[in-house]
Parts: structure tokens; sequence; C-alpha cells
């Protein structure tokens, strides 16, 4: 290398170019990640650890309270036992009666006295009889508006949490008011607005358990939060037990959880991560999935951002972009809206609210009727609702154990079909010699298979909804199915071998109609209708 007489290379440029100017430290050049939450779940905050486990168990509880407001009437409008009166003389009153409609007025008393049910207090007997089943189909009817009502604020404004806690404080207030109807048409009342706040009960507290899971333990989590519908059951028939002899006591009895709920557990839940994004709220939806990333023992890095699954470009591969800001950008989100109409609007959401609707009809009218029939085999009440209640727990686990090894579509049709052939089966040996025990056994083994369907419907309707329609989607379903839980005692009353052929029918046409809906196993959990469409898209070309 050849050098000038000042040492300077002669090869080098008379004019050195200008270094790099260092990087600022203030504005370091770095990469934004952006995730949907199915994404950042599955890849730092962990699907279903420690703080899923607690949500999921806090917010399910709230099913438990559904159950006592639900079942209580089975309890409080029975119709006791009667026996002769000792101030009647015994004139005209004959124990081997079956009814009291056939002894004359005053030779007869209730056992327990006036105060031991609805029946008793209120004369809902004779020809008032159908007094009781109206107070059921108005129960039913006020859950079917709550449902619709509460589906759509809990997409909207109040959330998935607000919603819970509203339908929460009225259920306490409208059950311990129903303790002190003076007469019937005040309970009827009660009876009504307790069912409307019912009705959003189950539906904010399921998508409010499942939405923070990840998507590969979101099924089996979805399917067990009706353990806690059973639990309650069972736990009902415990409380009606201690309170034998004063409805008043037994509807106070049933409303204290509520307000135990409402106070020391709910403020432990929190909002959905999802209903936050959608709304705008990307703040606290990162804040909730960093309490979830702490609590699990993970790291959420602080360049990974939620986005909606429409701002990602393919939502199998998260989205990077780059930018100069130390610090990244998470004050404001655009508010994403929907509603039912929206849901008409799409084809695809359109067709799937049409079948999730009719299937979820048709799957109440059995459910519903198969207890009515299970409850009333004329033994012990208390027992027979206990043993109703954890006969459906083997449903329950089945259906989570097959769910993700046989997909949420062949699972439902399977169930279905198993309940609908024991239905067909129990009206056709009828004639058999000892046609009730086939009866009862076939309607056992047809709740069996209706229960695991009734529960799979609510993890797969709300795995055919993005979020932003997700709750008003599944208080459609909802309301199909309290439309159903009206007309099953109707049904139960044509007696004879007409009510199971009735059932079977239903259970056979709603697993055909299954055929038409798609497959949802190892689907994301889509977040907005744009979302959803690209995505559908991109699995029919895949």
């Amino acid at each position: 290398m050849s050098s000038g007489p000042n040492g300077r290379d002669l090869q080098a440029p008379l004019l050195n170019p200008t270094p790099p100017a260092p990087a600022s430290k203030e504005s370091p050049k770095r990469y934004q990640e952006k995730l949907c939450i199915d994404d950042m779940l599955n890849k730092y905050c962990g699907e279903f650890g420690i703080w899923q486990l607690r949500h999921f168990v806090l917010a399910s509880l709230a099913w438990a309270l559904e159950a006592f407001h639900t079942m209580v009437m089975i309890f409080a409008d029975r119709e006791p036992r009667w026996r002769c009166s000792v101030d009647g003389g015994g004139g005209g009153c004959f124990p081997e009666a079956r009814s009291v409609c056939e002894l004359r007025p005053g030779s007869w008393e209730w056992m327990g006295g006036a105060g031991t049910s609805t029946v008793a207090e209120f004369g809902l007997i004779c020809g008032e009889k159908y007094k009781v089943g109206l107070v059921q189909a108005v129960f039913f009817g006020g859950c079917m508006i709550g449902a619709g009502v509460f589906g759509h604020l809990s997409d909207s404004k109040l959330g998935r949490k607000g919603s819970l806690t509203v339908v929460c404080i009225l259920n306490a207030v409208f059950g311990c008011l129903t303790a002190f109807s003076p007469d019937y048409w005040t309970y009827l009342l009660l009876r009504f607005l307790t069912g409307f706040s019912t009705g959003g009960v189950g539906l904010c507290s399921f998508v409010l358990a499942t939405e923070p899971v990840g998507p590969s333990k979101r099924g089996v989590a979805g399917m067990s939060t009706f353990y806690f519908f059973s639990g309650g059951i069972a736990i009902l028939s415990g409380i009606a037990y201690i309170f034998p002899n004063s409805w008043r006591d037994l509807y106070i009895a049933s409303s204290v959880p509520s307000i135990l709920f409402l106070l020391v557990l709910l403020p432990f839940v929190s909002e959905s991560p999802r209903w936050c994004l959608i709304r705008g709220q990307l703040n606290r939806a990162m804040k909730i999935m960093r309490d979830i990333a702490k609590l699990n023992g993970k790291f959420l890095p602080e360049n990974a951002i939620l986005a909606l699954d429409e701002d990602i470009e393919n939502h199998n591969h998260p989205s990077k972009i780059e930018t100069s800001d130390s610090k990244i950008d998470t004050e404001s989100n655009e508010e994403i809206k929907g509603s039912l109409i929206d849901v008409l609007k799409s084809p695809v959401t359109r067709t799937r609210l049409f079948l999730a609707v009719v299937i979820n009809f048709l799957c109440s009218i059995v459910y519903y009727g198969l207890s009515l029939n299970v409850v009333n085999l004329g033994t012990n009440l208390y027992l027979n609702v206990l043993l109703n209640s954890v006969a459906e727990l083997p449903a329950y686990f089945l259906t989570a154990v097959l769910l993700d090894k046989f997909g949420r579509k062949p699972l439902a049709i399977g169930t279905q079909w198993f309940s609908g052939l024991f239905c067909v089966a129990g009206c056709l040996l009828k004639w058999a010699g000892k046609w009730k025990l086939v009866q009862m056994v076939c309607g056992i083994l047809g709740i069996f298979g209706m229960a695991g369907t009734y529960n799979l419907l609510f993890i797969y309707t709300v795995e055919l909804f993005p979020t932003v329609v997700r709750n008003a989607a599944l208080g459609c379903a909802t309301q199909a199915a309290q439309m159903g839980a009206i007309l099953a005692p109707f049904v139960v009353v044509l007696g004879g071998g007409l009510p199971f052929a009735v059932f079977g029918a239903c259970g056979i046409l709603g697993g055909l109609l299954s055929f038409c809906l798609p497959e949802t196993l190892n689907k994301p959990l889509y977040d907005t209708m744009a979302g959803m469409e690209d995505g559908e898209r991109e699995w029919t070309v895949e």
C-alpha cells in the first residue's frame, strides 16, 4: 500500500464519508408485534393457567345461581300431601281418594300447613291447577326476553361483567320480593321479572368464563361450566329439604347466594379482554393480558400488542410493523360495534343463526320435557331432583373428553340422535310388559344424551360468531331454548307414548340440521365480522 509524505493513504478518498449517526436512545428502531388474542394467549400468556382457572371458577359459579332461581319452583309450586281434617269430622273425607277435588271442602287439610307451597296457600288445585303451569311458562317467557336484552347489552354498553352484575342484582331483589307476594298475581309478576334477569345469567357467565381461555382449551372449559348448573340443582335440593314447610323462606334462602356472589366473588372477576378490544379499550385489554401472563408465570414482551383479526393480514401468522417509538402506542383503538342486524346481513352468520336458533329450540323441548318426566316419577321429590342433576354429570364429562377428539359437529349430531333414538324406543315399547320401567330407562338415557348436547351447543354457538356479536347471537339461541322450555310442559301433558314420540322427532331433526353447520374445532375465535369472513375464506381455500 502506497502512502504520501504525510503518511496518508493515496488510495483513500479525499473526503471521509460522514459516519452514520448513532441511534437515538429516545427512539430506537424496533418491531411491534401485532397479535390477535388467541395468538397472544398461545404464544406468550398461556392458554389455561392459574389466572384462567381462578377466573373460570369465579365466573362459572353464577351458573349455580341460575339453577337456584330456575328450579326453585319445583319445590315452591309442588302440591303437598293432604290428610283428613280432625275439625271436619271426617264427613266426606276418604283417604283413598286420588285427589282433594273429590272431597268435600273443609273435610281435609294440607300436611305442613297452607304455607308449605304456593299451591296450598293460593289454592292452585282443581279448576285453578292450570295456574301452576302458567307461572312456569311466564318465568321462561321472562328468560326468553331477558336473554335477548342482556345478550345485546353485554356486547355493547355494559360488557360481560357489567351485565352479569346487573342480572345478579335483579335476581337478588326479585327473588327476595317473591317471598313477600301477597297473592297469586303478584307472585306471577315477580316470577316473570326473576325470569327476565335469570335469562341473562347463564350466557353472560359462559362467555365471560370462556373468552380468556386459549383455543385448544376452550372447548373443555366451556363444557365444564355446566357442572356448576347441575351442582346448583343438587345444592338447591338440600336447601329445599331444610325448608320443607315454607315456600317463602325457600325463596329467600335461594336468593341470598346471589347477594353473596355480588359482594364476595364478583369483584375478583375480570372483564373479558375481547370485549375491551372491540370496544376500543386497548389499554385495558393489554393490562388484562399482562395480568394473565404474570400470574401464569409467563413473559409478555413490551413490543407485543393486541390487534383485531381484521387488522392482521394473515390470521395464522402474527403481523410485525416497524416503529420508532420507545413506548408502544396503546392509547387508542377504534371501537367496533355490531348487532343482530349485522348478523342477518352477512350470508355466513345469517345461516348459522337460523340453524342455532332452531336446534336450540328442539333440544330444549327434549331436555326440559324429559326432565319433567324424570322428576314426576311419584317418588321422593328431593331425592328425584338430586338424582336427576347427578345423572347429567357423566354426560358433561364424556362430552368434554370427546369434544376435541371428534369435533363439535359430529358430537352434536351423535348426542342428539342418541337421545332421539331412545325416546323413539320409549314410544314404541310402551306395550311391553313393564312399559313404565322401560320408558323410565329410555327417558334417563334420552336426557343423558340431550344433557351432553345442551352444554355442547353453548360452546358451539360461541365459536360460530365473532366477539362483536357473540352474546347477541347466543342470546337469540338462548331465547329459542326458553321458548322450547315453555312448550315442553304442554307436550308432557299429552300423556302415553306421544311425548316420547315428539321428543324423539325433535332429537333426530336437530341432528339432521346440525349437518348444515361448519366445524369450529381448532379454528380461531374471531373478533369482528370482517375478520371472520376473511378467515372463513382462508379455511375454505386451504
